[in-house]
């Protein structure tokens, strides 16, 4: 939680710097993070090397308590990870990454991650 929350504070840092595809990734990386926290601490085994946070939330026993607007969130947050990290999406992103867009981004990751740490 330690570092989803630093990587919080990575992504407010970067949306003053308008690097909009990097507030994107740290967003997703936040989720992730959150989650698997979440996992390690319901459950016995080690939460699995994998990025999508659908299949995530499902193992932790997350999913199912979601709301519509949260899965469509986490559905939407897990493409930023493939995305941001290949040069032939980078221009596609930042067609869609905009100021408004980010904010609300960053606004939702965080309420997702206050929602999953209510629940610990």
């Amino acid at each position: 939680m330690d570092i989803a929350a630093y990587d919080l504070d990575t992504a407010e840092s970067l949306y003053t710097t308008k690097r909009w595809l990097y507030v994107a990734f740290m967003c997703h990386q936040v989720i992730e993070k959150t989650l698997k926290a979440y996992w390690s601490a319901k459950r016995d085994d080690t939460p699995p090397f994998i990025h999508n946070h659908k299949r995530l939330a499902e193992g932790c026993g997350l999913y199912e308590q979601m709301s519509d607007e949260q899965k469509d969130f986490i559905d939407t947050i897990s493409t930023f990870n493939i995305q941001a990290r290949y040069p032939e999406y980078k221009d596609q992103l930042a067609r869609i990454l905009t100021e408004r867009v980010c904010r609300q981004l960053i606004d939702s990751t965080k309420e997702l991650q206050l929602w999953i740490k209510q629940r610990l």
